[in-house]
């Protein structure tokens, strides 16, 4: 596999993908905008290097790249600055090209594939975006698959659903246990009694070590499924019941998210995803699973329970 930098190190994935790389002592290098958030991440280790890297500049981004055999981009944008995904992408792309990395594989979400059509959504679902934020996945997701088809880089796009888990500080999820430690309550978007589908972050890390390591995976796109179907309300009964509070909640629609977004700038950019809430996306990944075999899926409860004492033990080193 060679060296395997890893994109975004300091986020969800990274964080997890790196420890699974050096329990098999694959040699990797971290990458983000700041080296001090790295550690801070990760931990100092006499097994990993850290590089510090702006991809929305050119020279960052071969800076990133340099002595990879494999990338692995796992880089998050604030909902504000979505535009941002294309570009750093573009760069990422030539940049690999340039310092002769073989293999980039990229974290995508299931924004490009727009409204579902269909019950279960495949790799073969249209991807129609209509919001912004879709499109600009979809620009990214075409910007690494039209490098493979050029025979310039072997590529693959890996559709992921929303986050749970520790160190997924930026998810939707996140704000649910964070409300219930606080014992308040907790903010809903959409109807409640609707089924949702959630992965817990720590088993991505296997199925893409799993990808990196074969030869006949590549030029394609792939769905991993979360852990099941679960309707926000009983999310949030398990979430407060772990953190042993009562379980308690409010549905926003679009018209309190436009009023909450008034104080809350991330609140202000969920309106236009309001959709996925009320027309979930739920993935199919028997294409994976033909291909790397079965995968391992966290139930639920044990993912909460998880991340309630990830949580607790950032509160207690504040």
């Amino acid at each position: 596999m060679g060296t395997v930098a890893v994109l975004g190190a300091a986020g969800a994935i990274g964080v997890h993908l790196i420890a699974d790389l050096q329990r098999r002592q694959i040699p990797v290098v971290a990458v983000g905008r700041s080296t001090q958030r790295l550690k801070d991440a990760l931990g100092e280790s006499a097994s990993l290097s850290f590089r510090a890297a702006d991809l929305s500049k050119p020279e960052g981004a071969h800076k990133a790249c340099e002595g990879a055999s494999s990338i692995v981009y796992a880089v998050g944008a604030p909902y504000s600055q979505f535009q941002l995904h294309p570009l750093m992408m573009r760069n990422t792309v030539d940049a690999a090209i340039a310092t002769g990395v073989r293999r980039l594989l990229v974290i995508s979400s299931v924004y490009s594939y727009g409204a579902p059509v269909t019950q279960l959504v495949s790799e073969e679902h249209p991807r129609n975006p209509a919001p912004r934020k879709g499109q600009f996945r979809k620009e990214q997701e075409d910007i690494v698959m039209t490098a493979h088809a050029a025979g310039k880089l072997e590529t693959i796009v890996l559709h992921l659903p929303d986050f749970l888990g520790p160190h997924a500080s930026q998810s939707f999820s996140t704000t649910l246990f964070e409300t219930a430690l606080a014992n308040k309550t907790a903010n809903w978007l959409g109807d409640a009694s609707l089924q949702h589908e959630f992965i817990y972050v720590p088993d991505v890390a296997p199925v893409i070590a799993s990808l990196l390591a074969r030869d006949d995976v590549w030029g394609e796109r792939y769905n991993l499924a979360g852990s099941g179907l679960i309707s926000g309300q009983e999310l949030i009964r398990q979430i407060y019941n772990a953190a042993c509070r009562r379980p308690r909640f409010r549905s926003a629609g679009k018209g309190m998210l436009r009023l909450m977004g008034l104080f809350s700038p991330l609140m202000r950019e969920l309106v236009e995803m309001q959709y996925l809430m009320e027309t979930p996306v739920f993935l199919d990944d028997s294409k994976l699973q033909a291909r790397v075999g079965p995968t391992h899926r966290t139930p639920y409860a044990n993912a909460i329970t998880a991340t309630i004492a990830w949580l607790r033990g950032i509160s207690s080193q504040a």
